[in-house]
């Protein structure tokens, strides 16, 4: 656990030029620490998510001291931007023992004039957790109306009461107008409540699960390995994104993304086979491959009219950083991804 947090932490750290990157020493820098040089064609990202903010330019939110961002013209080159939450919310510090600031696995989205940010304040390995919310009226930091204002805690999880992680959450509001958010890590899976349309904050239902890694019906189902969920909506469907087994480690990070569907926001969410996900079901989309360690914890957007897979890659040509991983999607007549 200790290998795993402290690759996490410097992955993250290393997007805001906080930690250097491991370069040959020369003979005159032998004893000097080499400097951190951002990437802007290839930046470390870990747990994407992306707007288009009214300015033209692409914002990405991300893992970090209190929410990492980027932005970019073109989504090819990127250049930091300050974090989003102006400061650790005091009451995120009171609520889970542990959590300083580090803030994992956010969500942006604009909704009745406002841009909502959902984020997470956990502990590695605990599921005492809390989902936040800040809002703005601009994501343009030269605009007269940016100003992120914290709104407090959504929903939080306490270790040995509940079975389930209040982390990754993702906001869906279905055609009507109803406000969901979706989330979970490992314990229980996938959870999903429904939000008063009036604040997008209020909790109106008990959490309910709707995915699992593992198929608890059987007598020894193993590991609830399934976490950061994203739900899109799509011609009459809802896809349910998931990732399957283990991030954060590096060159032993084993991420896989899958996903399944469903008529209703609700569930059943099925794969291509048939197979629900409440039972282990999930059709591979991205996941270990020729140049990628793993890939997983993704968002998916329709921007301009294509619509793109956004998601971390741990790369084996940079030792399995963390790296920012854009890709088109396609649905074949079927309505399944190409």
């Amino acid at each position: 656990m200790h290998k795993i947090l402290s690759f996490f932490i410097v992955a993250i750290m290393s997007t805001t030029g906080l930690v250097a990157q491991s370069v040959a020493p020369t003979d005159s820098s032998a004893h000097r620490r080499p400097r951190f040089q951002f990437d802007p064609l290839l930046p470390n990202a870990h747990d994407p998510v992306m707007a288009l903010g009214e300015d033209g330019r692409y914002y990405c939110f991300m893992t970090g001291m209190n929410v990492g961002v980027l932005s970019s013209a073109d989504m090819k080159e990127w250049r930091p931007e300050p974090s989003a939450l102006p400061e650790t919310p005091q009451w995120a510090m009171d609520t889970v023992p542990g959590y300083r600031g580090h803030t994992w696995a956010p969500d942006i989205s604009r909704h009745n004039d406002l841009w909502y940010l959902y984020y997470s304040c956990s502990t590695f390995g605990k599921n005492g957790s809390a989902i936040g919310l800040a809002v703005n009226k601009s994501l343009d930091p030269k605009s007269p109306d940016f100003k992120w204002e914290d709104r407090g805690m959504v929903i939080a999880s306490h270790r040995k009461k509940d079975n389930w992680n209040a982390i990754d959450p993702n906001l869906i509001v279905t055609p009507e107008g109803q406000p969901y958010l979706c989330y979970g890590s490992f314990w229980d899976g996938i959870q999903l409540v429904k939000l008063d349309p009036k604040d997008y904050q209020t909790v109106q239902t008990k959490p309910v699960t709707i995915a699992r890694r593992v198929d608890k019906r059987l007598p020894n189902p193993g590991e609830n390995a399934i976490e950061a969920p994203f739900i899109f909506y799509h011609d009459g469907y809802y896809y349910l994104f998931v990732s399957f087994d283990y991030c954060c480690k590096g060159e032993n990070s084993t991420y896989k993304t899958v996903y399944g569907r469903s008529k209703s926001i609700e569930g059943p969410y099925v794969d291509d086979k048939g197979q629900q996900m409440l039972y282990g079901g999930g059709t591979l989309l991205y996941g270990p491959d020729a140049e990628n360690f793993g890939i997983g914890h993704c968002s998916v957007y329709e921007f301009q009219g294509q619509c793109y897979f956004i998601a971390h890659a741990y790369m084996k040509e940079k030792g399995g950083a963390a790296k920012l991983f854009i890709r088109p999607l396609q649905f074949n007549e079927n309505g399944w991804i190409k």
